[in-house]
């Protein structure tokens, strides 16, 4: 049985990170090996820091690569539901206060707060997930729990 934490992410994650390693082993990888071929063509490698600056570029492109294919290799592409809260959906929820905010629910790795993205781990993603339209859900945070309605699902 293995122990590994699966990685989730929506459809678009999933195809963001594809593109970077389709990137970096088509373009970067390429250029990299060039610069690196073209400084040791300058001869004395003890003090060249263009050879010790290319070879810097190629373990960060190639550590880059390894952490990609090892997130895609053990990924899981969430299904995107209509009728209830799940990683993928965008959720409008309504607080105690009357406010509303607008949420796309991506997994962890995807999340970012200041484009409205939040982890299906955070305290709000995880109240909704699972959850439809019209029901009030109690959201437990840090600062004490509070009730949201999920106003839509789209």
């Amino acid at each position: 049985m293995s122990t590994e934490k699966k990685i989730v992410l929506t459809a678009q994650g999933y195809l963001e990170l594809e593109t970077e390693l389709n990137e970096l082993k088509t373009v970067v990888r390429p250029r990299v090996i060039k610069d690196l071929k073209d400084a040791r063509a300058q001869g004395d490698l003890s003090e060249n820091a263009e050879y010790d600056a290319a070879r810097d570029e190629q373990a960060q492109v190639e550590a880059r690569i390894k952490e990609l294919e090892y997130k895609l290799e053990h990924s899981i592409i969430a299904e995107k539901s209509k009728d209830e809260v799940s990683v993928g959906s965008t959720v409008v929820i309504k607080y105690d206060d009357g406010e509303e905010d607008e949420y796309q629910i991506v997994g962890s790795m995807e999340a970012d707060p200041f484009e409205n993205k939040i982890s299906n781990e955070s305290p709000v993603g995880k109240a909704v997930i699972g959850h439809k339209k019209g029901e009030s859900v109690k959201v437990e945070s840090p600062n004490g729990s509070y009730q949201v309605i999920i106003k839509e699902i789209k």
